[in-house]
């Protein structure tokens, strides 16, 4: 009898010249993406895809340079015919609102929460990471549920409250709320890093004599710092951006944070959008100072974990 024949197998990985393997070339050697001729490619799809990201902040910024009734004229124009640069320096004099006092409200009211929230969450995410007590889970849980409630829910209750302990129209009014809202957030994404640094280098830093104290602030703080940054600055964006709660709990004109302070341009018969664009620059370049100064440290804390 005979055998059937059975197929060899191309040769596909390798090959055989004068007795040495070889491995076959890979087809993407030429044109995958690591490769020089794909530069240019991406350098036109990166800068596509800024332009379509930075055309609203070109357009505030060319609409802060016109007059009132430039912005206003039909058919518009797209650059200005009379630049007024001096927009910039009689928005912080407009009768609507103290640009100046709001400004620094913003910023007091962001420092202030972002502050609280990492006193509580820091320690708060280290001891549910580390300590197995009764019901963690479900406290866990319970800190999650917080974070699907938004401060306009809340802000009626929230006012009645901050009026019965005399603190309503006040900076520590804001700075509880922001902190309260943003403490879930802040809370499990540290918890998530605490709980991947091994319980063994807590211990062993016990043996040395350090106490609770010190090994979370020596030994495991430098390890979380990327899920530290993130909380951070998740915390101050959210705190300077809120609105709702700012809209109700301040009513002085002075102590009003920024985005309450812009809607008092927009009148129901006039409105100053040249004011409008240029305290709408004022209010964004803080938050992109802040994220380029840790991009990437956010980045890091954002991707952390999802590499093993």
């Amino acid at each position: 009898m005979t055998r059937p024949e059975t197929r060899q197998a191309p040769a596909v990985a390798k090959r055989t010249t004068g007795g040495a393997r070889v491995r076959r070339r890979s087809r993407y050697h030429d044109s995958g993406p690591g490769t020089r001729s794909n530069i240019p490619l991406r350098l036109v799809a990166a800068v596509i895809v800024a332009a379509v990201f930075l055309v609203p902040y070109i357009v505030m910024l060319i609409g802060a340079f016109k007059s009132r009734s430039e912005i206003l004229r039909v058919p518009p124009t797209y650059i200005p015919e009379q630049w007024q640069p001096e927009n910039f320096l009689t928005m912080w004099a407009t009768p609507e609102t103290p640009l100046a006092m709001n400004l620094l409200s913003t910023v007091v009211i962001s420092l202030g929460a972002t502050v609280l929230t990492l006193l509580v969450a820091l320690p708060a995410a280290y001891y549910t990471a580390r300590v197995r007590f009764p019901g963690r889970l479900a406290f866990l849980f319970l800190v999650l549920v917080t974070q699907m409630l938004q401060p306009a829910v809340l802000v009626a209750g929230l006012f009645r409250q901050f009026l019965s302990w005399g603190i309503d129209d006040t900076w520590l009014a804001m700075i509880l709320i922001n902190a309260a809202f943003n403490m879930a957030f802040a809370t499990w994404i540290m918890h998530a890093f605490f709980a991947s640094v091994p319980y063994e280098v807590d211990e062993a830093a016990q043996l040395d004599g350090a106490n609770r104290l010190q090994v979370l602030l020596r030994i495991n703080l430098p390890l979380v710092w990327p899920g530290m940054v993130t909380a951070i600055i998740f915390t101050f964006v959210a705190s300077w951006n809120e609105y709702a709660a700012s809209l109700v709990i301040l009513s002085s004109p002075d102590k009003q944070p920024l985005p309450v302070a812009l809607t008092r341009f927009i009148g129901q018969y006039e409105s100053s959008w040249q004011y409008v664009f240029g305290v709408s620059l004022v209010a964004i370049i803080p938050v992109v100072i802040v994220f380029a100064l840790i991009e990437k440290r956010l980045v890091s804390g954002l991707t952390a974990g999802s590499v093993k």
